[in-house]
């Protein structure tokens, strides 16, 4: 990035992604020449900590980005409809965390470790996307398995963190926890069902085909970010009761001969991947040590004995970090490094 420095927005700062966007900007030494934090009304005038400075939250409206370089935005699908392209207009290159821009045809979908080429077609909006959590991390343990082997199918199942909602979902696992062991009567105000001691085979909103949107989400931006549209993928996503830290059982399908021991070396030295495989010792990925960390966790690598060329995997990692921010942060690297 040399020695030139940055001006940076951050929209929905008062949130847990956008605290997080905070916090890694930071921890990874971005070249922050100022910083202007936003977020709604409701939120405006808030006091937030950067670099040991303490900074005051600013209402976000359509000439907020007058003078930005570049705008990490985690503030929800309809505001980065509204206000993305009033940033874009300013000469202000938008990273968007929510699923707003992820299938535009015109805005690159970026997991940097996979396709960082993707992240020079920004010019046609301004706009470059930040996939779905679950999608980041799987497709960062993919992406080399199809290089390699060209990927036949996959099957994926998802055990996904309550952070992944929000606040609200974090609170109402804690509440709802306490309420179980105190044998009191649980109330549900985030989930249609109790999440505590539960799984909910239902995330985001059900579709005609009787999958849900975060299914479809898995299906359709895996496909886009490996730029192959012919890859047959089937997704079933859970909410789990654990605070941060999503799962994944994966079963790959490939064209060509593939085994396990293979895959666990190609992992060793994998940018962003970190190998987790031991069983013997009991050493597999964990929710709890996939959180706090920016790597993503894999395992559990073992030979499909019931295709020919089948391999199955565990994924693991931190989705308020790698599954949202870091990855931001990192498309942000690459801007600074290469473009701006």
């Amino acid at each position: 990035m040399g020695n030139k420095k940055f001006n940076i927005a951050v929209a929905g700062a008062t949130g847990a992604v956008g605290n997080q966007m905070l916090a890694c900007l930071e921890e990874r030494k971005f070249p922050v020449k100022s910083i202007k934090l936003l977020a709604s009304s409701r939120s405006a005038g808030k006091k937030l900590r950067f670099k040991g400075d303490l900074l005051t939250v600013e209402e976000l409206k359509e000439d907020s980005f007058k003078g930005m370089d570049i705008a990490l935005f985690s503030a929800g699908g309809g505001t980065s409809e509204r206000f993305a392209p009033c940033a874009a207009g300013d000469g202000c290159v938008v990273v968007d965390n929510s699923s707003a821009w992820r299938m535009n045809e015109d805005v690159p979908l970026v997991v940097p470790e996979v396709n960082p080429h993707a992240v020079a077609g920004y010019t046609k909006k301004g706009i470059i996307a930040n996939p779905n959590c679950s999608t980041i991390q799987m497709v960062a343990a993919l992406s080399p398995l199809h290089k390699e082997y060209k990927i036949k199918r996959i099957v994926v199942s998802t055990y996904q963190a309550v952070s992944g909602t929000g606040k609200k979902a974090v609170d109402e696992l804690a509440d709802q926890t306490r309420a179980v062991l105190n044998f009191m009567d649980c109330k549900n105000r985030v989930y249609p069902h109790r999440i505590a001691f539960n799984c909910l085979p239902h995330i985001d909103s059900f579709l005609d085909n009787g999958y849900t949107k975060e299914e479809m989400k898995m299906v359709n931006e895996t496909r886009k970010i490996l730029e192959d549209d012919t890859i047959p993928i089937t997704a079933t996503t859970v909410r789990v009761p654990v605070f941060y830290g999503h799962s994944e059982s994966v079963n790959i399908e490939t064209c060509k001969p593939i085994a396990a021991v293979d895959v666990k070396k190609m992992f060793e030295n994998q940018p962003g991947i970190l190998l987790v495989d031991d069983p013997d010792n009991n050493v597999y990925p964990l929710a709890i040590d996939a959180a706090g960390q920016d790597l993503t966790l894999v395992g559990r690598i073992r030979d499909d004995e019931s295709v020919e060329n089948g391999i199955n995997m565990w994924i693991v990692a931190d989705n308020i970090r790698k599954g949202a921010a870091t990855n931001a942060v990192q498309i942000a690297e690459l801007l600074a490094m290469e473009y701006l």
